[in-house]
C-alpha cells in the first residue's frame, strides 16, 4: 500500500510538506514514489525517530498489512505469507541467517536508517527467490555532510540502547560509522519453573560506509556490517536443570562502482559477500556434562552486473546478471552443502503517454539443486485526473527449497522424532532400519522425488484518490495463488512410537484480500497533525481443505459428548497465523515553535488459528484460536538548545499479555531516552 505523502518526512523533521519520494527497491533504480505502478510503503527516518522504535520489527509491526510471526525468531508476514517469502535487505543486498525459514528482525538497529523501502506482492522478476510475498530494503544513511549523535534509552525489564553515528565528507571523500549497543534483562512469565520466557542478551552493531567520487561519472561506495549477540538460557529437562550460552555473528562487505558512461548508459558493479553463524553449548547444572552442543555457519557470495539504458526520456531498459554461491554448514547436516545459482534479469519502463507508466521484466534463475525458473511481471499505472491515478500489476513469484528441506539430518534426543531432507531420506531411512529403529513405513519415499520450486501467480489491483493537498486514499486489492507448497510428510513410524518425517510438495494455497489507508494532514498555527489510518480484510485457505470441506471429509468430535460431526465450510477459518481483519491508527504532532513531537499508534488484529488440538488439520474450535486483541504505543520528545533532545514512551500502554500463545509480548513497557546531536 502506497503512502506516498506520509506525516513522517525522510529528514529529522516531522514538518508537513510535499514530498517528492525516492525510493529504488520495486525498479532496481531511483523513481519517484508517486509514479510507481506496484503497491509500495515508503517508512521515512522522521516517522521512525518520532516512534522511539529501536529494532527493524518495532517499525514494521505498526504498518498496515504486516504482521510480527514468531517462528524460530520474529520474522514478517505479507499478504498471508509465512517470514520465509519475503526478501529483507540492506541496501539492496540479502540479509542471510534463515536457521528454520524466519530471519530474526531483531538483529536489525533502526539508528541508521534513512527510510524503509516495502513492495508488496512478488518481486521474483527482479530479486528471485525468497521474494515471492515481496522485498523490504532498508536503506542506511550515506556521509553526504559531516555531522554526529549520540543517543541512550533505558526502559523496562533493565533494557538499554546506546548509539553512536558519526559523517564525515570533505570534496570527494565522504565516511559514516553507526555503532549500536542493545542489552536486556529479560522477562519470565512462569517464575515458579527454572528459566525465563526471555533470556537476558546483548547486542553490538557496527556498520560503516565509505564513499568516494573519483569525478563525476566513476563513484566508489563501500559499506560493511558487523553483528554480535550473546544470550544466556535456562531451561528444565525433566527433573533436570540446564543451563548454557548462546552466540550469533553477523557480517557481511559489499565495494560497489558506479560508472556514468554517458548521460544514457550506466554501469554498476558490485561484489556482496556474508556470514552468518551460530553456536549453542547446554550442559548440566548438577555436574557441567554437555546435554546440547549445535552450530549453524552460512557464507554467501554474489557479483553482479547492472546496466541502465535510457533511450530516451520515455524508454528506459536495466538489464543485469550475476552469480551466486552460498554454502552451509550445521550440527544437523552431516557434511558442508553448497548451491549455486546463475541468474538474468531484464526490465522495460514506458511513459510514451504522460498519464501512463508502463512496467515489463522478468528474471531467469538457473539453479544448481532444482529446475530453472522464468519469473515475469507486467506492471502499470494510469493517471484518470490529477486526484484519482489507478494501477495494477500481475507477477509470478518462486521460492527454492532451503537447505533445510533438502539436506537436514535431524533426531530430536529428547522428543526422539527425526526429520531428513528429500535428499538425505533414502539413506536416513536405510540406517534406521539397519539399527531396527523403524516399525513401520507410512510412504514410498521414491514418490518424493526432487522437490520443485513453490510457485505463485500474483494480482495487485488499486489506486489513489487524492481529494485534496491533505486528504489521501490508497487501495490495493490482492490475490495470490501459490503452487508446489513444500509441506513436511510423515514417512515411517518408529519403534519408540514417535514418526520419522521429510518434506513434499503438495498444497495448493490461495491469499486474498483488501488493504485501504487514509491519510489526512492539517496544521493550526504551529501545531501541526497528521492521521494515518489503515484496514486489512484477509483470506488464506488451503485449497485441499476447501475441497475436503465442500465434500464433507472433515469431522470433529465433542471432547464431551463424544459425538462426531462434519465441519462446515463456514467454521473453516483459514491457514494458521492468520488474522482476518487488521487495522492500526496513527496520529503524529508536532509543534514547531516549541519543538514538541508526539505520537500515538493503535494495532489492532483479530483473531487466528494457534493449534490443531483435535487433531483435525484445521483451527475449527474456540481453544484453538488466539483472541483478538489491540496494542496501544505512545511517544513524547521534546527538542532543547537545538543539539539535545529528550524522549519518554511507552509500548503496550494497556499492558496487554497472552503469557501462552503470544510470548514475544511482555507487557507494558516505559521507556526514556536522551540524544545529543553535534
Amino acid at each position: 500500500m502506497s503512502s506516498e505523502n506520509t506525516f513522517a518526512s525522510l529528514g529529522d523533521s516531522l514538518t508537513i510538506k510535499e514530498l517528492k519520494e525516492i525510493v529504488v527497491t520495486a525498479t532496481r533504480n531511483e523513481r519517484m514514489l508517486s509514479s510507481l505502478p506496484m503497491p509500495v510503503t515508503l517508512i521515512g527516518q522522521g516517522q521512525i525517530k518520532a516512534m522511539g522504535a529501536l529494532r527493524l520489527n518495532d517499525v514494521l509491526a505498526e504498518q498496515t498489512g504486516l504482521f510480527i510471526q514468531n517462528d524460530h525468531g520474529q520474522g514478517i508476514q505479507i499478504q498471508g505469507f509465512s517470514p520465509d517469502y519475503t526478501l529483507i535487505l540492506v541496501d539492496g543486498e540479502p540479509l542471510i541467517g534463515r536457521t528454520a525459514g524466519t530471519l530474526e528482525l531483531s538483529r536489525l538497529a533502526v539508528g541508521n536508517i534513512k527510510q524503509i523501502e516495502i513492495v508488496k506482492g512478488p518481486s521474483s522478476s527482479l530479486y528471485g527467490s525468497e521474494a515471492l510475498a515481496g522485498v523490504i530494503n532498508i536503506i542506511t544513511e550515506k556521509p553526504n555532510k559531516t555531522k554526529g549523535s549520540f543517543s541512550a534509552r533505558y526502559g523496562t525489564n533493565q533494557t538499554s540502547d546506546l548509539g553512536l553515528n558519526l559523517s564525515f565528507n570533505k570534496n570527494k571523500l565522504g565516511f559514516n560509522i553507526f555503532s549500536n549497543r542493545y542489552q536486556s534483562g529479560g522477562y519470565d512469565f512462569s517464575p515458579e519453573t527454572f528459566g525465563a520466557t526471555v533470556s537476558p542478551f546483548k547486542n553490538y552493531t557496527l556498520s560503516p560506509k565509505l564513499t568516494y567520487d573519483f569525478s563525476q561519472k566513476i563513484k566508489f561506495n563501500l559499506s560493511g556490517r558487523y553483528f554480535n549477540e550473546n544470550q544466556e538460557n535456562a531451561l528444565s529437562v525433566g527433573n533436570d536443570r540446564i543451563i548454557g550460552a548462546g552466540t550469533v555473528n553477523d557480517w557481511s562487505i559489499n565495494p560497489v562502482m558506479r560508472f556514468a558512461i554517458s548521460d544514457k548508459l550506466k554501469l554498476t558493479t558490485r561484489y556482496y559477500t556474508s556470514q552468518y553463524e551460530t553456536n549453542s553449548v547446554l550442559k548440566y547444572q548438577k555436574n557441567d556434562a554437555t546435554y546440547d552442543e549445535t552450530f549453524f555457519n552460512q557464507n554467501f557470495h554474489r557479483p553482479e552486473l547492472q546496466i541502465d539504458y535510457s533511450l530516451n526520456a520515455k524508454h528506459n531498459f536495466t538489464v543485469g546478471t550475476g552469480y551466486i554461491r552460498e554454502s552451509v554448514s550445521a550440527t544437523r547436516y552431516d557434511e558442508t552443502k553448497h548451491f549455486e545459482t546463475k541468474y538474468g534479469y531484464l526490465q522495460y519502463e514506458n511513459t510514451m503517454l504522460k498519464s501512463l507508466n508502463l512496467t515489463l521484466g522478468g528474471r531467469f534463475d538457473a539453479h544448481s539443486a532444482y529446475s530453472s525458473q522464468f519469473s515475469p511481471k507486467i506492471s502499470a499505472s494510469y493517471e484518470v485526473s490529477p486526484k484519482i491515478t489507478v494501477r495494477g500489476s500481475v507477477g509470478v513469484g518462486f521460492k527454492a527449497p532451503d537447505f533445510r528441506q533438502l539436506y537436514l539430518n535431524f533426531t530430536n534426543s529428547v522428543a526422539g522424532y527425526s526429520v531428513f531432507g528429500t535428499q538425505e531420506i533414502s539413506r536416513g531411512i536405510a540406517q534406521l532400519m539397519e539399527t531396527k529403529q523403524i516399525s513401520e513405513l507410512l510412504f514410498d519415499i521414491d514418490k518424493l522425488g526432487l522437490l520443485r520450486a513453490e510457485n505463485s501467480i500474483a494480482f495487485n489491483f488499486g489506486g489513489k484518490l487524492k481529494l485534496d493537498n491533505q486528504l489521501t486514499m490508497n487501495l490495493n486489492i490482492f490475490r495470490n495463488d501459490i503452487d508446489n507448497l513444500i509441506q513436511s510428510q510423515a514417512i515411517a513410524l518408529k519403534t519408540n512410537g514417535q514418526s520419522v518425517f521429510s518434506y513434499q510438495n503438495l498444497n495448493k494455497v490461495f491469499t486474498q484480500g483488501i488493504e485501504i489507508e487514509i491519510s489526512k494532514q492539517f496544521s493550526v498555527n504551529h501545531h501541526q497533525f497528521s492521521l494515518n489510518a489503515g484496514y486489512q480484510l484477509m483470506e488464506a485457505k488451503d485449497k485441499d481443505i476447501v475441497q475436503k470441506l465442500q465434500n464433507g471429509e472433515i469431522y470433529r468430535r465433542d471432547p464431551e459428548t463424544y459425538i462426531t460431526v462434519r465441519v462446515k465450510d463456514s467454521e473453516y477459518e483459514g491457514l494458521f497465523n492468520r488474522s482476518k481483519h487488521s487495522a492500526n491508527l496513527k496520529l503524529f504532532y508536532e509543534n514547531t515553535s516549541k519543538r514538541i513531537t508526539a505520537s500515538l499508534r493503535g494495532v489492532y488484529r483479530s483473531k487466528y488459528g494457534f493449534a490443531d488440538y483435535n487433531g483435525n488439520g484445521i483451527a475449527d474450535v474456540e481453544n484453538e484460536f488466539v483472541n483478538g486483541y489491540i496494542l496501544w504505543n505512545f511517544a513524547l520528545s521534546k527538542e532543547l538548545m537545538k543539539h539535545f533532545h529528550c524522549q519518554i514512551g511507552c509500548d503496550n500502554v494497556l499492558n496487554f499479555k497472552n503469557t501462552t500463545q503470544i510470548p514475544n509480548l511482555a507487557g507494558r513497557l516505559v521507556w526514556g531516552s536522551v540524544a545529543l546531536n553535534f
